[in-house]
Formats: C-alpha cells, structure tokens, sequence
C-alpha cells in the first residue's frame, strides 16, 4: 500500500469540513501533527478518519472546541451492574493436597541438597 499524500489528505478534508460546516478550517500543522481550529493535536491518519466521518455524517468534529464541549458535558449512560443474590452460601475452593511451597522446597532440596531456602 502507497503512504497518503499529506497535501491530497488535507485537501480532502478541507473540502469536507467547508462543505459540512460552511468555512474553512484553520489548520496548524507542527511537526507531523494537525490541530483543527485550535482543536487537539492529531495525527495525519486520524485526520483520514475525520474526512470519512464528515463524509458520511455531514456533521461537525468532535475535534472543534464547541462539539468537544457538548460531548463531555453529556453524561455516559447508567449502566446496571448484576449481584450475587445473598443468601447464595460461599464455596471454599476444593483442597488437593498439592502445595506449589512444599514442590518448589522440594526440588531445591534435590537440586542442592542444605541450601537455604528464599523467602
């Protein structure tokens, strides 16, 4: 796959943005990253995804100050979490008699018979 042509992604999305929003955006460009009207930093690909996004939406960025705004003021959904029921009696784990302590004392034991053993 060919690397995107940073000036054709940029040009894409500006023609994008202004037939979404009415105006052109202002875009800095420092070092490989975007802002978009004083938006957050972002990468040319991310810049890729906004293009797709105001495509298909026709709607303004999240990265603009005001949608940036509105969306953190919403707030997330309540999400219901499920509990045991209490009178539900809790299971001790089944004991095997195998300790994996005793195993490893063990084979240090046969390894190097009167060392000390760690902590």
């Amino acid at each position: 796959m060919a690397k995107p042509d940073k000036n054709d992604v940029l040009e894409e999305f500006i023609h994008a943005y202004t037939k979404a929003n009415g105006k052109q955006p202002d875009i800095q460009a420092k070092s490989g990253w975007y802002s978009v009207d004083g938006g957050k930093n972002v990468r040319l690909a991310q810049v890729q995804d906004m293009t797709a996004a105001l495509l298909e939406g026709g709607s303004k960025t999240p990265s603009t100050p005001k949608a940036t705004k509105k969306a953190m003021s919403e707030t997330p959904p309540k999400t219901t979490y499920k509990t045991r029921p209490k009178n539900v009696a809790k299971t001790k784990p089944q004991e095997s008699g195998f300790s994996v302590k005793q195993y490893w004392a063990d084979k240090l034991n046969a390894e190097a018979p009167g060392s000390t053993q760690p902590r």
